[in-house]
């Protein structure tokens, strides 16, 4: 199903060494198990070639065209239109200061009744 929407190999350059399943696969694994890319198992193509083709077709929106074919599939299967018809969008809204960096912080004071250790300084020394 996923077959026609990967990119074929460039022409002209080395021929691919490591089937398009098993990428597919190993992104998979990454994005369902949650961990990192060096953590993937060793049955799968080494963890560099995945990233490599992960950020290619990131770049180049494969990944954008596939879930785009999922979500078609489903809605046909569940008896719905191919494309939604409708959105809902939500937002949030997080108050932060007026100003932001340095200037929002409040500076340590200087002086020595400002600092709380200064009630022990003796007076006269």
């Amino acid at each position: 199903m996923l077959e026609p929407l990967i990119p074929p190999a460039k022409p002209g350059g080395r021929p691919r060494r490591v089937e398009m399943r098993e990428i597919v696969n190993a992104v998979r694994y990454v994005l369902r198990a949650g961990c990192a890319w060096r953590l993937m198992p060793h049955d799968l193509p080494q963890w560099e070639t995945v990233y490599a083709y992960f950020r290619a077709w990131e770049a180049d929106g494969t990944w954008e065209r596939i879930a785009a074919a999922l979500r078609r599939d489903l809605r046909t299967g569940l008896g719905r239109a191919p494309e939604p018809t409708a959105a809902i969008l939500d937002s949030q809204t997080v108050k932060t200061t007026e100003k932001g960096g340095p200037a929002a912080t409040t500076p340590g004071s200087t002086l020595p009744a400002g600092n709380a250790t200064s009630w022990l300084i003796p007076r006269g020394s």
